[in-house]
């Protein structure tokens, strides 16, 4: 499957990375340890005698059950149940004609429409709810060339001309939904070309919540902490 083309606007970009020196690379992830793992029979050390043994060659007997426990166990499913988006201000494409899009996750919409609640405010000064949508915006910089930044943003940041919304289908009736907010992201147009095809995920992990992005079919490698990516022309 070939690669969208780059418009002059995002190859602007990398000719602004490629003007920096390269630095050193350094990992942003950090090892992880898993406690549970070190308790769990799979891990526990089989006693072998280690006195000599005859001339022929003894291998020691291992029990079935044992090898059922020290089995690698699959992994669990990274697969994202995305929830169908729309554009509803300044469609784009790509220069085939190729229409540029992203998808917004389940989790990713219901989490916009909890912090997006009319509702609800984040700060006990303020009446109204200030937080409208999610920008995702990609600037040169970070570990591997580009990086990716979001923040929350009331409706007066958003640019008519400059700016592609995204807004994922209202919940279906009956639905488990938090909140009563909308689900919308904001992208400029050299971002959109560079993430288009990707989704956008948040997350719930031990360190922390987040928005994130996953499957960006341009990014060749990308930084253990999600942020950071480099792309091919």
């Amino acid at each position: 499957m070939s690669r969208p083309a780059v418009s002059s606007a995002a190859r602007q970009m990398l000719w602004a990375r490629r003007a920096v020196p390269a630095t050193p690379h350094v990992s942003c992830s950090s090892p992880t340890l898993n406690f549970a793992s070190f308790c769990h029979a799979s891990y526990r050390t089989l006693a072998i005698s280690t006195s000599p043994a005859p001339a022929r060659n003894i291998r020691p007997r291992i029990s079935k059950q044992f090898l059922s426990r020290t089995q690698p166990r699959s992994a669990f499913s990274s697969t994202t149940a995305t929830s169908a988006a729309q554009v509803t201000q300044n469609p784009r494409t790509d220069d085939d004609g190729n229409t540029l899009m992203v998808e917004i996750s389940e989790r990713a919409a219901n989490r916009l429409r909890q912090i997006t609640d009319p509702s609800s405010s984040p700060s006990a000064t303020k009446d109204e709810n200030p937080y409208h949508h999610l920008r995702i915006t990609v600037t040169s910089g970070g570990c591997h060339g580009f990086q990716y930044l979001m923040s929350l943003e009331p409706a007066s940041k958003i640019d008519p001309e400059e700016d592609t919304i995204f807004e994922a289908e209202p919940p279906e009736q009956g639905s488990d939904v938090a909140g009563n907010g909308t689900a919308k992201i904001v992208m400029d147009e050299p971002s959109l070309e560079l993430l288009s095809g990707s989704t956008v995920d948040y997350t719930t992990e031990l360190i922390g919540s987040q928005f994130k992005i996953v499957d960006n079919p341009r990014a060749t490698s990308s930084c253990g902490c999600g942020t950071s990516f480099d792309v091919v022309d």
